[in-house]
């Protein structure tokens, strides 16, 4: 017995319009992965990631007079 071809199976569906979609971005990627694992004690790591990383910016700018004499 001879079997017709399918013509989309539910999982080609749901991948094709999950394709389509726009991607939400990694800040929220990443907010989505600390509220669902509960993994808040990442938080505090990533603010002085990003604080260093504003620090670095700041001192090759013109505000590095100004950023200097906080320390």
């Amino acid at each position: 017995m001879r079997r017709s071809p399918a013509k989309d199976p539910p999982d080609e569906e749901i991948l094709k319009r999950m394709s389509a979609e726009t991607s939400p971005g990694m800040l929220r990627e990443l907010f989505d992965l600390m509220r669902h694992n509960k993994k808040w004690w990442l938080l505090p790591a990533i603010a002085m990631i990003l604080l260093a990383a504003l620090l670095i910016v700041l001192a090759g700018s013109g505000a590095a007079p100004f950023v200097y004499t906080l320390f």
